[in-house]
């Protein structure tokens, strides 16, 4: 059986879209378990609004490709998502128009139009136990989880695994990332929620994909495929390769093979076609050394104390960019850990209540803030 399928998609014209989804969905075998009669929620990343050419978003045309697949199969199809910012119709339904989704509803897809919220009881997560999601899920008989890839400031990585947390609404998002600053409990948090929502089909638009300062102010580049499967983990150890991103530089990757949700190692995988085709060895990624052991003794409070020290000196940042900053506030007003202040109408950053979670820097509307490896993580990684 396929694990993962890489299908060669030079652009988004309808009819290339549509012959590169129909190849990579039938490789996996990927729609049957769609009936007729079925409601289908596609989860797409509308993670802010932007027009379909700055990659920030899932690309308009895979899902009006996707949605006549599944139409034709005589389900009902609803798209949606929860963007950083207000879950509410007036502030989605911009971003539905900015990104151009509102293509879907010509193709016969509905746009969700729910949004109300719901708390769910997961007893069996391993750090979340319980969480509010965005209601609209709840409607639909299977969820098909539709990325975007990018760079992601803290998680290295935006694509399969990480898009589900768009089921969380809008503004508690930074909550999230307040109750799980650490890289390998945040990436635990988004695998649970992998595994409470179950979508039975993966999809990855990387006809172009986002480099640099992502997953919203970084730079556009052109991967030219698309990459599929039935778990997200497997989907992301492919994406990870082309992007050339060791896996274990992934939190969300390092957590789900602790797990036993992917193979230790891509060879293990049963891939249709040749992701090493789309293999890209300048890409501009946000590399981190979160999973990094330094633990080579005993454990001890010596041991836990330096490794603690070391860790801190490694860890990624976020800083501002002065010269591009004009005072909106939006990084002050998102930031869980109210770690930001303005100064002379300037962002800054108090170190000392920073949790690195890095909404600053996905939300900032200008880029002004980036994420920066400290110099001694670039002399390890060299070592």
């Amino acid at each position: 059986m396929t694990d993962v399928a890489v299908v060669s998609c030079v652009d988004y014209t309808e009819e290339n879209v549509d012959n590169a989804l129909k190849e990579v969905l039938y490789a996996i075998n990927g729609l049957d378990e769609i009936k007729a009669g079925m409601k289908v929620a596609i989860k797409v990343n509308l993670v802010a609004g932007a027009k379909p050419e700055k990659a920030v978003t899932t690309h308009p045309q895979m899902i009006c490709s996707l949605s006549k697949l599944l139409l034709e199969k005589g389900a009902e199809v609803i798209v949606g998502d929860s963007p950083g910012g207000l879950y509410t119709a007036a502030y989605v339904n911009g971003v539905y128009s900015v990104s151009g989704l509102k293509a879907v509803e010509k193709a016969g897809a509905k746009l969700n139009r729910d949004f109300s919220e719901k708390t769910a009881e997961f007893p069996e997560g391993a750090v979340l136990k319980d969480f509010k999601y965005t209601a609209w899920l709840d409607s639909a008989d299977v969820i098909i989880n539709f990325a975007k890839l990018k760079t992601h400031g803290m998680m290295g990585m935006s694509s399969a695994a990480k898009n589900m947390f768009g089921a969380i609404p809008g503004t508690i998002k930074p909550e999230y990332h307040f109750r799980f600053p650490d890289y390998d409990k945040f990436a635990d948090m988004l695998i649970d929620i992998d595994e409470y929502f179950k979508p039975v089909l993966n999809i990855v638009d990387a006809v172009t994909g986002m480099e640099g300062n992502g997953p919203t102010m970084g730079t556009p580049r052109h991967i030219g495929c698309i990459i599929a499967s039935k778990n997200p983990h497997k989907a992301d150890m492919v994406c990870a390769q082309i992007l050339g991103i060791e896996n274990e530089k992934l939190p969300t990757l390092v957590c789900a093979k602790k797990r036993g949700l992917c193979p230790e190692n891509i060879n293990d995988l049963d891939i249709y076609g040749n992701y090493k085709d789309f293999y890209i060895p300048d890409y501009q990624n946000i590399a981190h050394s979160a999973s990094i052991v330094f633990e080579r003794g005993k454990p001890g409070i010596i041991s836990n104390t330096m490794s603690g020290i070391i860790r801190f000196a490694i860890k990624s940042k976020p800083v501002l960019k002065k010269s591009e900053c004009v005072g909106c506030r939006v990084c002050e007003n998102i930031c869980p850990a109210k770690a930001i202040v303005m100064k002379k109408g300037k962002a800054q950053i108090n170190r000392k209540e920073c949790i690195a979670c890095f909404c600053c820097q996905e939300f900032c509307p200008k880029g002004a803030m980036k994420s920066k490896r400290p110099f001694i993580a670039k002399m390890l990684e060299k070592i």
